[in-house]
């Protein structure tokens, strides 16, 4: 770590930028010359940070962004980038009036949302809609032509809204087995055809389908996971037409060690007893960090090496097991490479969850530090 920084404990996570735009523009190869690549960076950038990653995604080639909420378009806008912006979930109605002013475009999929919003709206206000469609999601969407040509045409007939896109979401791109992705993409086929004109965006692949299927990409592709460098699943990595580079690593430094003797305990419970003459370390990281109780017995890297979690991890600490004595100070690597790598699909795998879910456990409190050509640029702490 450089001298001058902007927090004082021991427990840290990097993103490397370089990463990031480096999945971004090994997936805009294969994009067409009118297929345009929104970055998604909805929950913070799935944890890596929303400011950061969306400006260096432009900087690769994104031409657009989507979020999951309206404030988090609020919160990306400080990156200042003159790009399309879509909250691809939920807003309230009275949101509109400021979504045209920001000229940010809102998800519809309800008839009397649109109604409501409409008189919200100034006059020279002009709110820009993605029709969301449910072909077998289950979630968001409008789920037959009549309803979708019904929203059509009240948007059409409103001086205050324009139609600026339509989209669907698959369930199962991430599968090796096609059949209901197949399904739903012919349902979508089907809606968009219903249309009386179609919108400039037709848009229905996240990173499993435009990584997958090129005849899904349409106008537009949503790229998530992917763009962090994580599969979309363990199962379709090998079918992957690029290596992807994780872009977040999580590390600490050793606070304390101390040797254990035969039957010594350690942390809550005293689930853990020392075999034999131990020596163990305290890391100054915790579950109110994310790194979760569950983890217990997870191996992390010290010097290079695996060593165990013992016993049950704490708020903020935990305690591994050294094969030696090792100085407080030491690095250790959590999440990323030292030597040997801890990637985030082995910590999903103990965790029994997703590899999308990692990234996004490790809480704000976490100060998270920004590597470009392998230098600090930049330091985002919340707390201080």
């Amino acid at each position: 770590m450089e001298k001058e920084q902007k927090f004082y404990r021991d427990t840290w996570a990097e993103i490397n930028l370089d990463d990031i735009a480096y999945n971004v523009k090994e997936a805009l190869k294969l994009l067409g010359k009118n297929e345009k690549l929104f970055a998604v960076v909805k929950a913070n950038a799935y944890g890596h940070g929303d400011v950061q990653v969306a400006k260096t995604a432009v900087e690769a080639g994104a031409e657009g962004l989507a979020v999951a909420f309206f404030d988090e378009a609020l919160s990306v806008q400080k990156a200042g980038l003159a790009v399309p912006l879509l909250v691809l979930g939920a807003s309230r109605p009275d949101v509109a009036g400021l979504a045209a002013e920001r000229d940010i475009s809102l998800t519809v999929f309800r008839l009397e949302w649109l109604q409501e919003a409409e008189k919200l709206l100034e006059d020279q206000q002009v709110l820009r809609v993605h029709i969301k469609c449910d072909t077998g999601m289950g979630r968001l969407g409008v789920k037959t032509k009549e309803e979708l040509r019904e929203i059509e045409a009240f948007i059409r007939q409103s001086p205050k809204l324009a139609l600026e896109g339509v989209f669907t979401h698959f369930a199962t791109a991430d599968e090796v087995d096609t059949e209901y992705f197949e399904d739903q993409y012919s349902a979508f086929r089907e809606m968009v055809e219903a249309l009386e004109e179609k919108p400039p965006f037709v848009h229905c692949a996240n990173s499993a389908a435009s990584l997958r299927f090129p005849k899904a990409r349409l106008d537009a592709v949503r790229f998530g996971i992917s763009m962090y460098g994580l599969s979309p699943s363990p199962d379709i990595k090998p079918l992957l037409p690029f290596p992807l580079k994780q872009a977040f690593s999580l590390h600490t430094k050793i606070a304390q060690v101390k040797k254990l003797k035969r039957g010594e305990k350690i942390s809550y419970g005293a689930t853990y007893e020392a075999q034999g003459e131990e020596w163990i370390a305290t890391l100054p990281v915790g579950y109110a960090d994310g790194w979760l109780r569950r983890l217990q017995g997870q191996e992390v890297i010290a010097d290079g090496r695996r060593v165990p979690i013992v016993g049950r991890i704490c708020m903020d600490q935990c305690m591994i097991r050294l094969p030696e004595y090792m100085s407080p100070g030491t690095k250790v690597t959590l999440i990323g490479k030292q030597e040997e790598e801890i990637t985030m699909d082995e910590i999903a795998v103990k965790m029994d969850t997703i590899n999308y879910e990692v990234p996004c456990m490790i809480t704000a409190r976490v100060p998270r530090v920004y590597k470009k050509s392998g230098k600090i640029v930049e330091i985002v702490n919340p707390l201080i």
